[in-house]
C-alpha cells in the first residue's frame, strides 16, 4: 500500500492515512478504512515523505512511537501492524535546517537507510528504462512504437534529470501523445529538455553542475520557508533581494 504525501492537501491526506468513522464529519455516512488499516500485516510506503505537512508529521511520529493510531472521529486506538517505508528525493537534513521537517521524525524513520544513485549517475540504465517505458505505454495506449531515434537517444543520454526516473517516464509519455509512427523523434520531446536554461554552459563539469543544483535547492527551501517572500528568503541566504531575483530568473527561464 502506498500514499503520496505530495498529491493531496493536508486534510485529505490525514483522512486518507488514518481513515475515518461514521459521523466523523458531515459526509461521513459509513466507516472508511485508511492506509494504516489497509496495510495491516503488510507494508505501507510513504512516497515523497519530505512533502508531508509539519502538523501531520507530528501525528505520524506519535503513531510510530505508540505503534497505534485512531481513525478520525474515533477515540479508540487501533494497533499498527504494518511495516513502514518512506521515500524522498529531497535532502531531509536541509528541510530540517529550514524547519520544514521534524528532526525527531527523521531519526525515527532512519532505521535502515538506502541511498539510490540518481539517474544521471547511472546513465547506462537510460536505454533500458526507455525500452521499459515504451513497452509500458504501448500496453496502456494500444500503440506499436518500437524505439527512439538515435538523435533522441543522444538527447536523453545527455539530459540531467532533476526529476530522476519519473521525469524520464513523463518524457516518454509526452512523446507517446505526439508520436504517430513507430519511432519517437526529436519533435515529440518536451521543449524544456531541448535547450539548457539561460546561462547554462553545456561544458560544465559534474562538480560545477552539482554546486548549481545545491544553490537552486537552497533557494527553493528558503522561498518555501517564507511562503515565496523574496526579501526574508534573500536575508536567510545572505544575498541581496535583487540577486535572488536574478538567480530565480536564471533557474526558471520563461
Amino acid at each position: 500500500i502506498a500514499i503520496n504525501c505530495s498529491a493531496l492537501p493536508e486534510t485529505l491526506l490525514e483522512s486518507e492515512l488514518f481513515g475515518d468513522v461514521r459521523g466523523a464529519f458531515t459526509d461521513a455516512k459509513k466507516d472508511k478504512p485508511g492506509k494504516f488499516s489497509q496495510a495491516d500485516s503488510g507494508t505501507l510506503l510513504f512516497d515523497e515523505i519530505g512533502d508531508m505537512p509539519l502538523s501531520l508529521q507530528s501525528k505520524l511520529l506519535r503513531v510510530l512511537q505508540e505503534k497505534s493510531y485512531e481513525p478520525l472521529g474515533s477515540n479508540r486506538a487501533r494497533d499498527l501492524k504494518a511495516r513502514l517505508i518512506s521515500a524522498t528525493n529531497k535532502d531531509l537534513k536541509q528541510l530540517i535546517e529550514a524547519n520544514l521537517f521534524r528532526e525527531d521524525l527523521y531519526y525515527r524513520l532512519k532505521v535502515i537507510q538506502i541511498n539510490l544513485p540518481t539517474l544521471r549517475e547511472r546513465r547506462e540504465d537510460i536505454p533500458l528504462l526507455i525500452d521499459h517505458f515504451i513497452q509500458k505505454f504501448n500496453r496502456h495506449q494500444g500503440k506499436k512504437i518500437e524505439r527512439v531515434s538515435p538523435e533522441v537517444l543522444e538527447i536523453l543520454m545527455r539530459y540531467e534529470y532533476p526529476g530522476h526516473i519519473r521525469e524520464l517516464e513523463n518524457i516518454i509519455e509526452h512523446a507517446f501523445v505526439l508520436c504517430r509512427g513507430a519511432v519517437i523523434q526529436k519533435s515529440h520531446l518536451p521543449p524544456e529538455i531541448l535547450h539548457l536554461p539561460e546561462g547554462e554552459d553545456p561544458t560544465l563539469s559534474i562538480s560545477e553542475r552539482t554546486l548549481k543544483e545545491k544553490e537552486w535547492a537552497a533557494i527553493q527551501i528558503a522561498l518555501r520557508k517564507y511562503n515565496g517572500s523574496r526579501a526574508p528568503a534573500a536575508k536567510e541566504l545572505g544575498i541581496h533581494p535583487a540577486t535572488l531575483w536574478r538567480k530565480i530568473r536564471r533557474y526558471t527561464p520563461v
